[in-house]
């Protein structure tokens, strides 16, 4: 009798179906890559369901003695029989951070596509920030200041952002883009860094990953920037970010005044409905698991690429694509 496949090997199979980046036109200097990036996106995947979050403890769930760890090695294993030795997945695992953001944009436009999200709806994302809470202590501002480091919990690649109604809060900034289609919350476009940095510096390298047919990006205050707005105009999208000053006090009372405030709502029912659910089925309410920025980046961006791996998997089984991802992930 064959055993059937586990949903956390489904899963993992997935990344076989999704669209790979594009090799570079000129390849790099030195020993060509004994093993394919795919490979370690498989072990991403397997690492946040099973969360671990080092490559020793990704290898020590992999060598358990049973049916599901055997069919997830073989998924790791070339053709010829090859396995990556520790210090492979020590290199390769600290490198792919770097191509998590334009991988998470890659299948976002595949999700796009095979989903038709745009075929009767306005080619419109929502684009915000939210912050995540660093792990251990927090570094105050005076002891940064002095290069004093009074507990070694302290992560000190995190920094300070004021969160608003959340207040000060030490950690990390996930920069999403999602789309804006009510049957699903589909991420486009995501980074991490830490959280003192600015929303608007951070979006252009955001819009380059971005789809074509994007007509309408829809952001907060912090995102009323006039570079943004160029480059906006550059590709035939109009940004839709509130702006108050002395020029343009609240209440506003232009033409376009109201169907800017349905917009707005759009956006907020999208961004912070994502946050909320992903922040659910991660566990990120709280402190991030991770220290470092390498860490913390592979640690944020595979989750948004198991969120997506998670939207795939409900699409082929026609089930919702909003409800029950958090029982999905957590049962794989």
């Amino acid at each position: 009798m064959v055993p059937q496949a586990t949903l956390l090997v489904i899963l993992v199979s997935l990344i076989d179906l999704i669209p790979s980046l594009t090799a570079p036109s000129q390849p790099k200097r030195g020993h060509p890559k004994t093993y394919p990036d795919r490979l370690f996106l498989k072990a991403l995947v397997i690492m946040i369901v099973r969360n671990v979050h080092t490559p020793s403890g990704l290898l020590a769930i992999l060598a358990q003695p049973t049916a599901e760890m055997q069919a997830l090695r073989q998924h790791l294993t070339l053709p010829n029989g090859r396995f990556p030795c520790r210090r492979t997945w020590e290199r390769r695992l600290a490198a792919i951070p770097d191509m998590l953001p334009a991988q998470i944009a890659c299948l976002g436009r595949f999700l796009l596509i095979e989903m038709s999200l745009w075929a009767k709806a306005a080619h419109a994302a929502a684009i915000d920030s939210t912050v995540l809470t660093a792990r251990g202590g927090v570094w105050h501002k005076k002891d940064r200041e002095a290069g004093v480091v009074p507990h070694s919990s302290i992560d000190t690649e995190a920094h300070w952002t004021n969160a608003g109604y959340h207040g000060w809060i030490f950690g990390w900034k996930l920069h999403l883009v999602i789309c804006v289609a009510f049957k699903v919350w589909l991420p486009l476009a995501a980074d991490l860094t830490a959280a003192n940095a600015a929303d608007n510096e951070q979006a252009p390298a955001l819009m380059a990953e971005l789809p074509q047919e994007l007509r309408f990006l829809l952001g907060d205050q912090h995102y009323y920037d006039q570079t943004l707005q160029r480059l906006c105009q550059l590709r035939g999208c109009v940004l839709v970010a509130p702006h108050t000053g002395k020029n343009n006090p609240y209440p506003h009372h232009d033409e376009g005044v109201e169907v800017r405030k349905i917009m707005h709502k759009i956006r907020s029912i999208t961004i912070e409905n994502f946050n909320e659910q992903f922040k659910a089925i991660f566990d990120v309410h709280g402190p991030v698991p991770t220290k470092g920025l390498v860490a913390t980046r592979r640690f944020a961006l595979s989750a948004v690429l198991v969120y997506q791996l998670a939207v795939l998997y409900c699409f082929l089984q026609n089930a919702d694509l909003r409800v029950g991802l958090k029982a999905l992930v957590k049962s794989a």
